[in-house]
């Protein structure tokens, strides 16, 4: 028994550390595995929301005026459930790491050190019993040599005592020596007794008692770090688990956002949008042929097949303005060339420059009541003030309550202006159950009444004095920029210019002093022809003689128009 004790240390301890050490490195390759899973989770959590984030419409552009439509609502949505989508990936990382990784981290020192604590225990025990079982070898040795030793001796005494030539004494120290060999022999039997009885017990107990416990704690030790792995890989499936109901809502807000585009409602919000205001053509007139006369070509202001080459250059250098129909391509941009336009978005066609001045009114109107509100409570610290000066000087308050007043003002006198210019707006356009009619100007001299027709629709931003600005003529100075462009020219101007044919008569009511180009100087009380009317724009196209025409104010002239010409004085 004793030899094999060697072996089953070998045998049994090496194995159980090998194997407890392989799950001590699973424990580990199992918490590297949930680590990396946690890193994926919240890299793909920073990618859907940057890609969320990249994806919603920049301040001030053209993406956030889009975000009227339903379609674009919806896609606006998504990015905001996608984002919370992202949130909750970010949730599964967190709670990877908390409730998996750390946890695991933890209990692996606590697992080294238990497991060190058991094999310690058991080199202990391994090393006592096979010291017990070395003194026990000793011992034995021990005793086999003595008992040899007293086997000789006594071998000896006989020997001297057969022997007649030796002395009595010599006999009788053999004798003496023989038997202090017998005495040692049964000393070391006795000691050999004793250690064997010792080495028994303590066997016995080593392999009844102390390694069974041992391997008992091991064993305890193994299943639970198995059983902690187990627990650990259902929360890992819980972690999922639990952030699917709001996975669910945030597909389902997806889809309640798919399913909330309205095709129709974005189609008629782009009719909305891009409701221009103008009136249809009407019908075209009838031209007779007379013998030796030649057709003369019917001038259409509002005609979508105004082809090119229409006018002749006059000798003045001028060139006739044409007009930039809605199906016509133009090649440039115009917003680009003339930048944002005049304030009083005259450049506009009359139903969007009515939305723009009605949006600027009530971003003017919100400005006030912010100012307003900002007074009251200066007002209300000011009271307080003069009931407790303690608390603060009610002068201090003074120059920011003149400087608010002096806000207010300017706001207000905003709103004026742009309020007039509604009212122009509003007052040109017609009730929608009027009939569309048509301008036409004919070369032949038409004999039919003429009525007259008084413009007041500006008077509010128009004074007699002859007040029209540099600036309230933008619209001409657009009307010349966009005729002597050359991509304008190729557009409308290939050919030469002909003289445009005149719809009526006008008298100035006002002096005008026309100092940018496409304009003509008035004096009070001349009469003039004109040639193009007011397209809502606040301008009307008149000649003096056949090289000098230009642009009016038409709050400035009293037209009398022909008949035939009357029906253009109507706009949607």
């Amino acid at each position: 028994m004793l030899p094999q004790l060697p072996q089953l240390r070998r045998d049994q301890f090496d194995n159980l550390e090998k194997h407890t050490q392989s799950g001590i490195e699973f424990v580990e390759r199992y918490t590297k595995f949930v680590k990396e899973r946690s890193e994926i989770e919240f890299n793909y959590a920073k990618q859907i929301r940057n890609l969320s984030k990249k994806y919603q419409p920049k301040k001030n552009s053209k993406e956030e005026e889009e975000n009227k439509y339903t379609s674009c609502q919806a896609f606006l949505s998504t990015l905001n459930e996608l984002n919370d989508y992202a949130g909750q990936h970010e949730v599964i990382a967190e709670n990877l790491t908390s409730q998996i990784i750390t946890e695991l981290l933890r209990y692996l020192t606590e697992l080294k050190a238990e497991r060190k604590s058991h094999f310690h225990d058991g080199r202990k025990a391994q090393q006592h019993i096979e010291c017990s079982w070395k003194q026990l070898e000793a011992s034995k040795r021990r005793f086999e040599r003595d008992c040899k030793e007293a086997d000789r001796a006594q071998q000896y005494f006989e020997r001297m005592d057969a022997d007649i030539n030796v002395t009595k004494a010599d006999v009788e120290k053999a004798r003496q020596q023989a038997q202090m060999r017998h005495q040692m022999a049964a000393d070391s039997k006795s000691e050999y007794s004793n250690f064997l009885t010792k080495f028994n017990q303590e066997q016995n107990e080593h392999y009844y008692t102390l390694i069974p416990n041992i391997f008992q704690k091991l064993q305890e030790m193994e299943e639970r770090r198995i059983e902690r792995v187990g627990v650990s890989m259902k929360t890992y499936a819980e972690v999922d688990r639990e952030v699917l109901p709001i996975v669910g809502k945030c597909l389902d807000g997806m889809t309640k956002a798919a399913e909330s585009i309205e095709p129709k409602t974005d189609s008629k919000q782009v009719v909305e949008s891009y409701k221009s205001g103008f009136e249809p053509p009407g019908d075209v007139e009838f031209e007779d042929y007379g013998a030796g006369q030649s057709m003369k070509r019917t001038v259409s202001e509002t005609s979508l097949s105004n082809s090119r080459g229409e006018a002749k250059e006059r000798p003045s250098g001028g060139k006739s303005k044409g007009k930039l129909w809605p199906f016509i391509k133009n090649k440039n941009k115009l917003s680009l060339k003339l930048g944002s336009g005049p304030e009083d978005f005259s450049h506009l066609p009359p139903e969007q420059r009515r939305k723009k001045l009605q949006a600027k009114i009530d971003d003017l109107n919100k400005d006030i009541q912010k100012e307003m509100d900002q007074k009251d409570a200066l007002t209300k610290m000011k009271g307080v003030y003069e009931k407790n000066p303690q608390m603060g000087d009610p002068a201090s308050v003074d120059p920011r309550l003149v400087e608010i007043a002096m806000n207010i003002e300017k706001l207000q006198y905003e709103v004026q202006k742009f309020e007039g210019w509604l009212a122009e707006v509003e007052g040109r356009l017609p009730s929608k159950s009027d009939p569309p009619r048509r301008q036409s100007g004919l070369y032949e001299t038409q004999n039919s009444n003429s009525s007259t027709v008084a413009n007041n629709c500006a008077q509010d931003r128009e004074s007699p004095d002859g007040s029209y600005t540099e600036e309230q003529s933008s619209e001409t100075q657009d009307k010349v920029a966009i005729a002597n462009t050359p991509e304008f020219d190729d557009e409308f101007d290939d050919g030469d210019e002909e003289t445009l044919p005149t719809i009526g008569t006008c008298k100035a009511i006002y002096q005008f002093e026309g100092h940018n180009e496409g304009t003509i100087s008035v004096t009070e009380g001349e009469l003039l022809y004109v040639i193009e009317e007011d397209k809502g724009d606040g301008w009307t196209r008149v000649r003096r003689n056949e090289e000098e025409e230009g642009y009016v104010p038409t709050s400035y002239v009293e037209v009398s128009l022909e008949t035939t010409a009357k029906g253009a004085m109507t706009y949607i």
